[in-house]
Order: C-alpha cells, then structure tokens, then sequence
C-alpha cells in the first residue's frame, strides 16, 4: 500500500511540475524589455519558452498616444513571434502581447522600450 501510495503522490507531483512549465512565456525581447535604443528599430522580435500557434496569438506595438506604430501582422515560426514597425521617432513604445501556446495555454503581458535618450 505504501508503495502505491508513494508512486500515486509522485506521478502527480511530477504531472503538476510539467504542466507548470507548459505555458508560453516570454523569454527575451528585442528591443530588451524596459531598454533604451539609440535608433528606432525595424521590428519587435519576441521569442518565447514554447512553440506557438500563430493564428490566435497577436502583438501589438504603441507609442506615447496609444496609436497603434506596428507595421502588418506578425510572423510566427515555432517559438519566434516578428513584427514590423513603422519609422518611430524618439519616444517610448510599449509592446502588448497575447500567445496561444500549441498545448492550448495562453499568456499576455507587456512592456516599455524607449527610442533616444
């Protein structure tokens, strides 16, 4: 009985731990998250901890104002989500993103970048 007991609380704990790790989290940005370029970027490239799937998954770029400075849809490749973006003078810009990852889990967040000093 112990044994079935101790094998019955492993396979949960180790099936809790995997699903913990099964959402699509950001790993790194470019531009950096909360960075300051010194010239506007051409595109936002974020790249994220699983694979994603591309037609529910979205990133929107912003300036100051709230209006929108993103330049088409993005393009996704596995765990790579790109867009374009329109010449951006000095200013901060804030990238909105929401991820399907393609085990069904979503994720969004946020972040600044600043372009100049």
């Amino acid at each position: 009985m112990r044994i079935l007991t101790l094998a019955t609380t492993t396979f949960f704990v180790t099936a809790a731990a995997a699903a913990a790790h099964a959402h699509a989290f950001l790993d790194h940005a470019e531009p950096r998250v909360g960075s300051t370029v010194p010239s506007a970027p051409r595109e936002v490239v974020l790249t994220f901890s699983e694979s994603l799937e591309p037609a529910f998954s979205s990133v929107e770029v912003s300036d100051a104002s709230g209006h929108s400075v993103g330049q088409g849809k993005p393009r996704i490749s596995a765990t790579t989500m790109r867009v374009g973006l329109k010449p951006l003078p000095p200013g901060t810009y804030r990238v909105r993103w929401h991820v399907l990852s393609v085990d069904t889990h979503t994720t969004e967040g946020n972040f600044t970048f600043q372009v100049g000093r």
